[in-house]
């Protein structure tokens, strides 16, 4: 019979459960698997984001001799952010270990780890899941905390960039020509980019479901492709999947089941680079532990918590300390249904 002696083993050490969570399988999800964000592992919780404004400017023709015209500096200033902190932890009790006999080929050792991987895999869910909702935030240029309402950063506030208008897609107009909505959002984006829009960048747009199902039962986007070989495809584009129209690749984003806890409101969408350069970045602050302190920081963070003197439980904690923002949060446009 098990008991709880078997969490001093070196499996559960802060180094061997962190690299043994790692490999968890996570839940997937949209953001996560577009690799959106660039990892940029730092040693401390405080980092400064170095802007530079540089503009291109037409030289002036000059006479033989004259002196050339002066490079106006760069105009540059540093925008400090701090990464958050995300834990949660679970607990398994003498009696519950107690209860583990060993059977077949397993010991009761492998037992335990199995049971004890099997309730940090429900956290590590938990945590992918708020990473995609910061991810998400950070996509809109506006992060939230858990509760919906709390802000922790407003990228827009922070590097002084007033949001662009809402576009109005008129999807309820059948005479809309939504093709060219979409061709004018996107040089608009791009204009607004600052060189970090380049040729090899696409422009995506996460929709809520009204504007996913307006759009692809619009006549105009319907004519566009009547025929085209892929008009089979649109006639079979159902929930949560994406097809490119305008320029644009659309995606019916899936969230919670909720469609509220991390989601995109029904009539809007959401658009964004893909591809551009320095645009959306992950920043990863090492673990406020002994063994991480000062090292570059990684994804997440375990840790196994013994009660030494009872020995009544042991505990488990997943620990991550992110900060997902748009640094040129200027790209960032927003579309409503109608």
């Amino acid at each position: 019979m098990a008991g709880m002696d078997v969490f001093n083993n070196n499996a559960f050490s802060m180094t061997s459960l962190t690299g043994t969570v790692e490999k968890i399988d996570y839940v997937p999800q949209t953001l996560g698997q577009m690799n959106l964000f660039e990892p940029m592992p730092v040693r401390t919780r405080n980092l400064f984001v170095d802007r530079r404004e540089g503009e291109l400017a037409l030289i002036p023709s000059s006479p033989l001799g004259a002196p050339p015209e002066e490079l106006v500096g760069d105009d540059r200033d540093a925008v400090p952010l701090k990464t958050v902190r995300l834990a949660k932890g679970f607990t398994i009790y003498a009696h519950e270990v107690e209860g583990i006999r060993g059977f077949g080929s397993e010991s009761e050792f492998e037992q335990v780890q199995a049971e004890y991987l099997r309730r940090m895999a429900r956290v590590r869910q938990d945590m992918d899941l708020t990473h995609e909702y910061h991810r998400l935030g950070a996509l809109q240029g506006l992060l939230l905390d858990a509760d919906g309402t709390t802000v922790i950063y407003d990228y827009f506030a922070e590097f002084a960039i007033t949001p662009a208008p809402v576009v109005d897609f008129e999807l309820d107009d059948p005479l809309t020509n939504v093709r060219q909505k979409c061709v004018d959002l996107k040089r608009d984006m791009i204009r607004s980019g600052g060189g970090a829009i380049t040729m090899g960048t696409q422009i995506h747009a996460l929709a809520g479901d009204e504007f996913y199902d307006a759009l692809v039962d619009h006549p105009n986007v319907q004519k566009t492709y009547i025929n085209w070989s892929a008009a089979a495809d649109l006639r079979n584009n159902t929930a949560f999947e994406a097809f490119t129209y305008g320029g644009i690749t659309w995606h019916n984003y899936r969230g919670t089941d909720d469609n509220s806890t991390v989601a995109i409101a029904e009539d809007q969408a959401k658009f964004f680079p893909v591809g551009a350069r320095d645009v959306f970045k992950k920043a990863m602050a090492p673990a406020e532990f002994g063994p991480f302190i000062n090292t570059p920081g990684r994804d997440v963070y375990a840790m196994n918590i013994l009660d030494r003197d009872r020995q009544a439980w042991s505990r488990g904690e997943l620990y991550s300390y992110p900060l997902y923002f748009c640094q040129r949060p200027n790209v960032l446009r927003t579309g409503v249904e109608k």
